[in-house]
This record gives C-alpha cells, sequence and structure tokens, in this order.
C-alpha cells in the first residue's frame, strides 16, 4: 500500500509542473540600473556574485538596488575565571529595491550562529570563516526568494 502511494504522489508531481525554488538549470540574471553597497565589501561582493546581480546604466529596469550588511561576532559566555566560553556570529543584510526615490520592497534578512570555543586561536579563526561563509550563503537563499517574489 505504502508503495502504491508513493507511486501516486510522484506521479503527482511529475504532472503538475512541480519544480523546485531553487533548480539551477536556468540561473536568472537580476538587473539594476543602479546598486549601491553598505558595510562589509567581501560580504556584498559574494551575495551579487553568486546571485549574478547585474548593474546596467543602460537599463530599462529603473529600479535601483541597496544592499548593506552587518556582520558581528560577540562573546556570549564566560567560565568563572573570566575565560570565553562561547561566541554568535551574527549577520544581518537590509537589501532594499528603489524606484524614483520610493521604495518597492525591503527586507532585513538576519542569521546567527551559537558555538563553543576552540582551544586552538588557529583552528577558532578558521571556524569563525567557515561559519561567516555559511551565514552568508544562508543569507543569499532568502535574498533570491525575496529578488523573485517581485
Amino acid at each position: 500500500m505504502k508503495k502504491i502511494s508513493a507511486f501516486l504522489f510522484i506521479l503527482f508531481l511529475a504532472s503538475c509542473g512541480y519544480q523546485p525554488i531553487f533548480l539551477n538549470n536556468n540561473p536568472k540574471n537580476f538587473e539594476f540600473q543602479k546598486i549601491n553597497f553598505a558595510g562589509d565589501n567581501d560580504i556584498n561582493k559574494k551575495i551579487i556574485n553568486k546571485i549574478k546581480i547585474n548593474e546596467n546604466n543602460l537599463s530599462q529596469n529603473k529600479n535601483k538596488l541597496f544592499l548593506s550588511n552587518n556582520y558581528s561576532l560577540k562573546e556570549t559566555s564566560k567560565n568563572s575565571k573570566g575565560v570565553i566560553q562561547t561566541y554568535k556570529s551574527t549577520l544581518l543584510v537590509n537589501i532594499k529595491i528603489t524606484n524614483d526615490g520610493k521604495i518597492i520592497k525591503e527586507k532585513n534578512i538576519s542569521k546567527n550562529f551559537n558555538y563553543n570555543k576552540k582551544d586552538n586561536k588557529s583552528e577558532l579563526i578558521r571556524y569563525q570563516n567557515q561559519i561567516k561563509n555559511i551565514l552568508i550563503d544562508q543569507i543569499i537563499n532568502d535574498v533570491i526568494l525575496f529578488l523573485n517574489s517581485q
């Protein structure tokens, strides 16, 4: 019985035109007349390059994109001797689309991650960079959904 219901479910999905949102067979290029940045340039460049957002002054699309970010690393707890035990990495991105000075769409996207300290300082720095990249990738997924909902 389970096999039959699974077969029917797959048949239904195949016949209804279902496609995953992040299907990369034909990535969409987003084009704006102007793109403005604020915050960490490396984070902004990663977002722009992975999503394939282009600036074209001659574009018929008169929309402008404003992208700002704020990355923070905080100590969240210490032991009784004052030694740091846990950290929290937070990435906040504000994305705004305007046309003729009027805000068309705006969204704040925030992702964070809590983790324990590492004994080795270089291992901790490498781990924090990995976490930062993971947070950027999570933000990118949300930005793609935001831009596709236009």
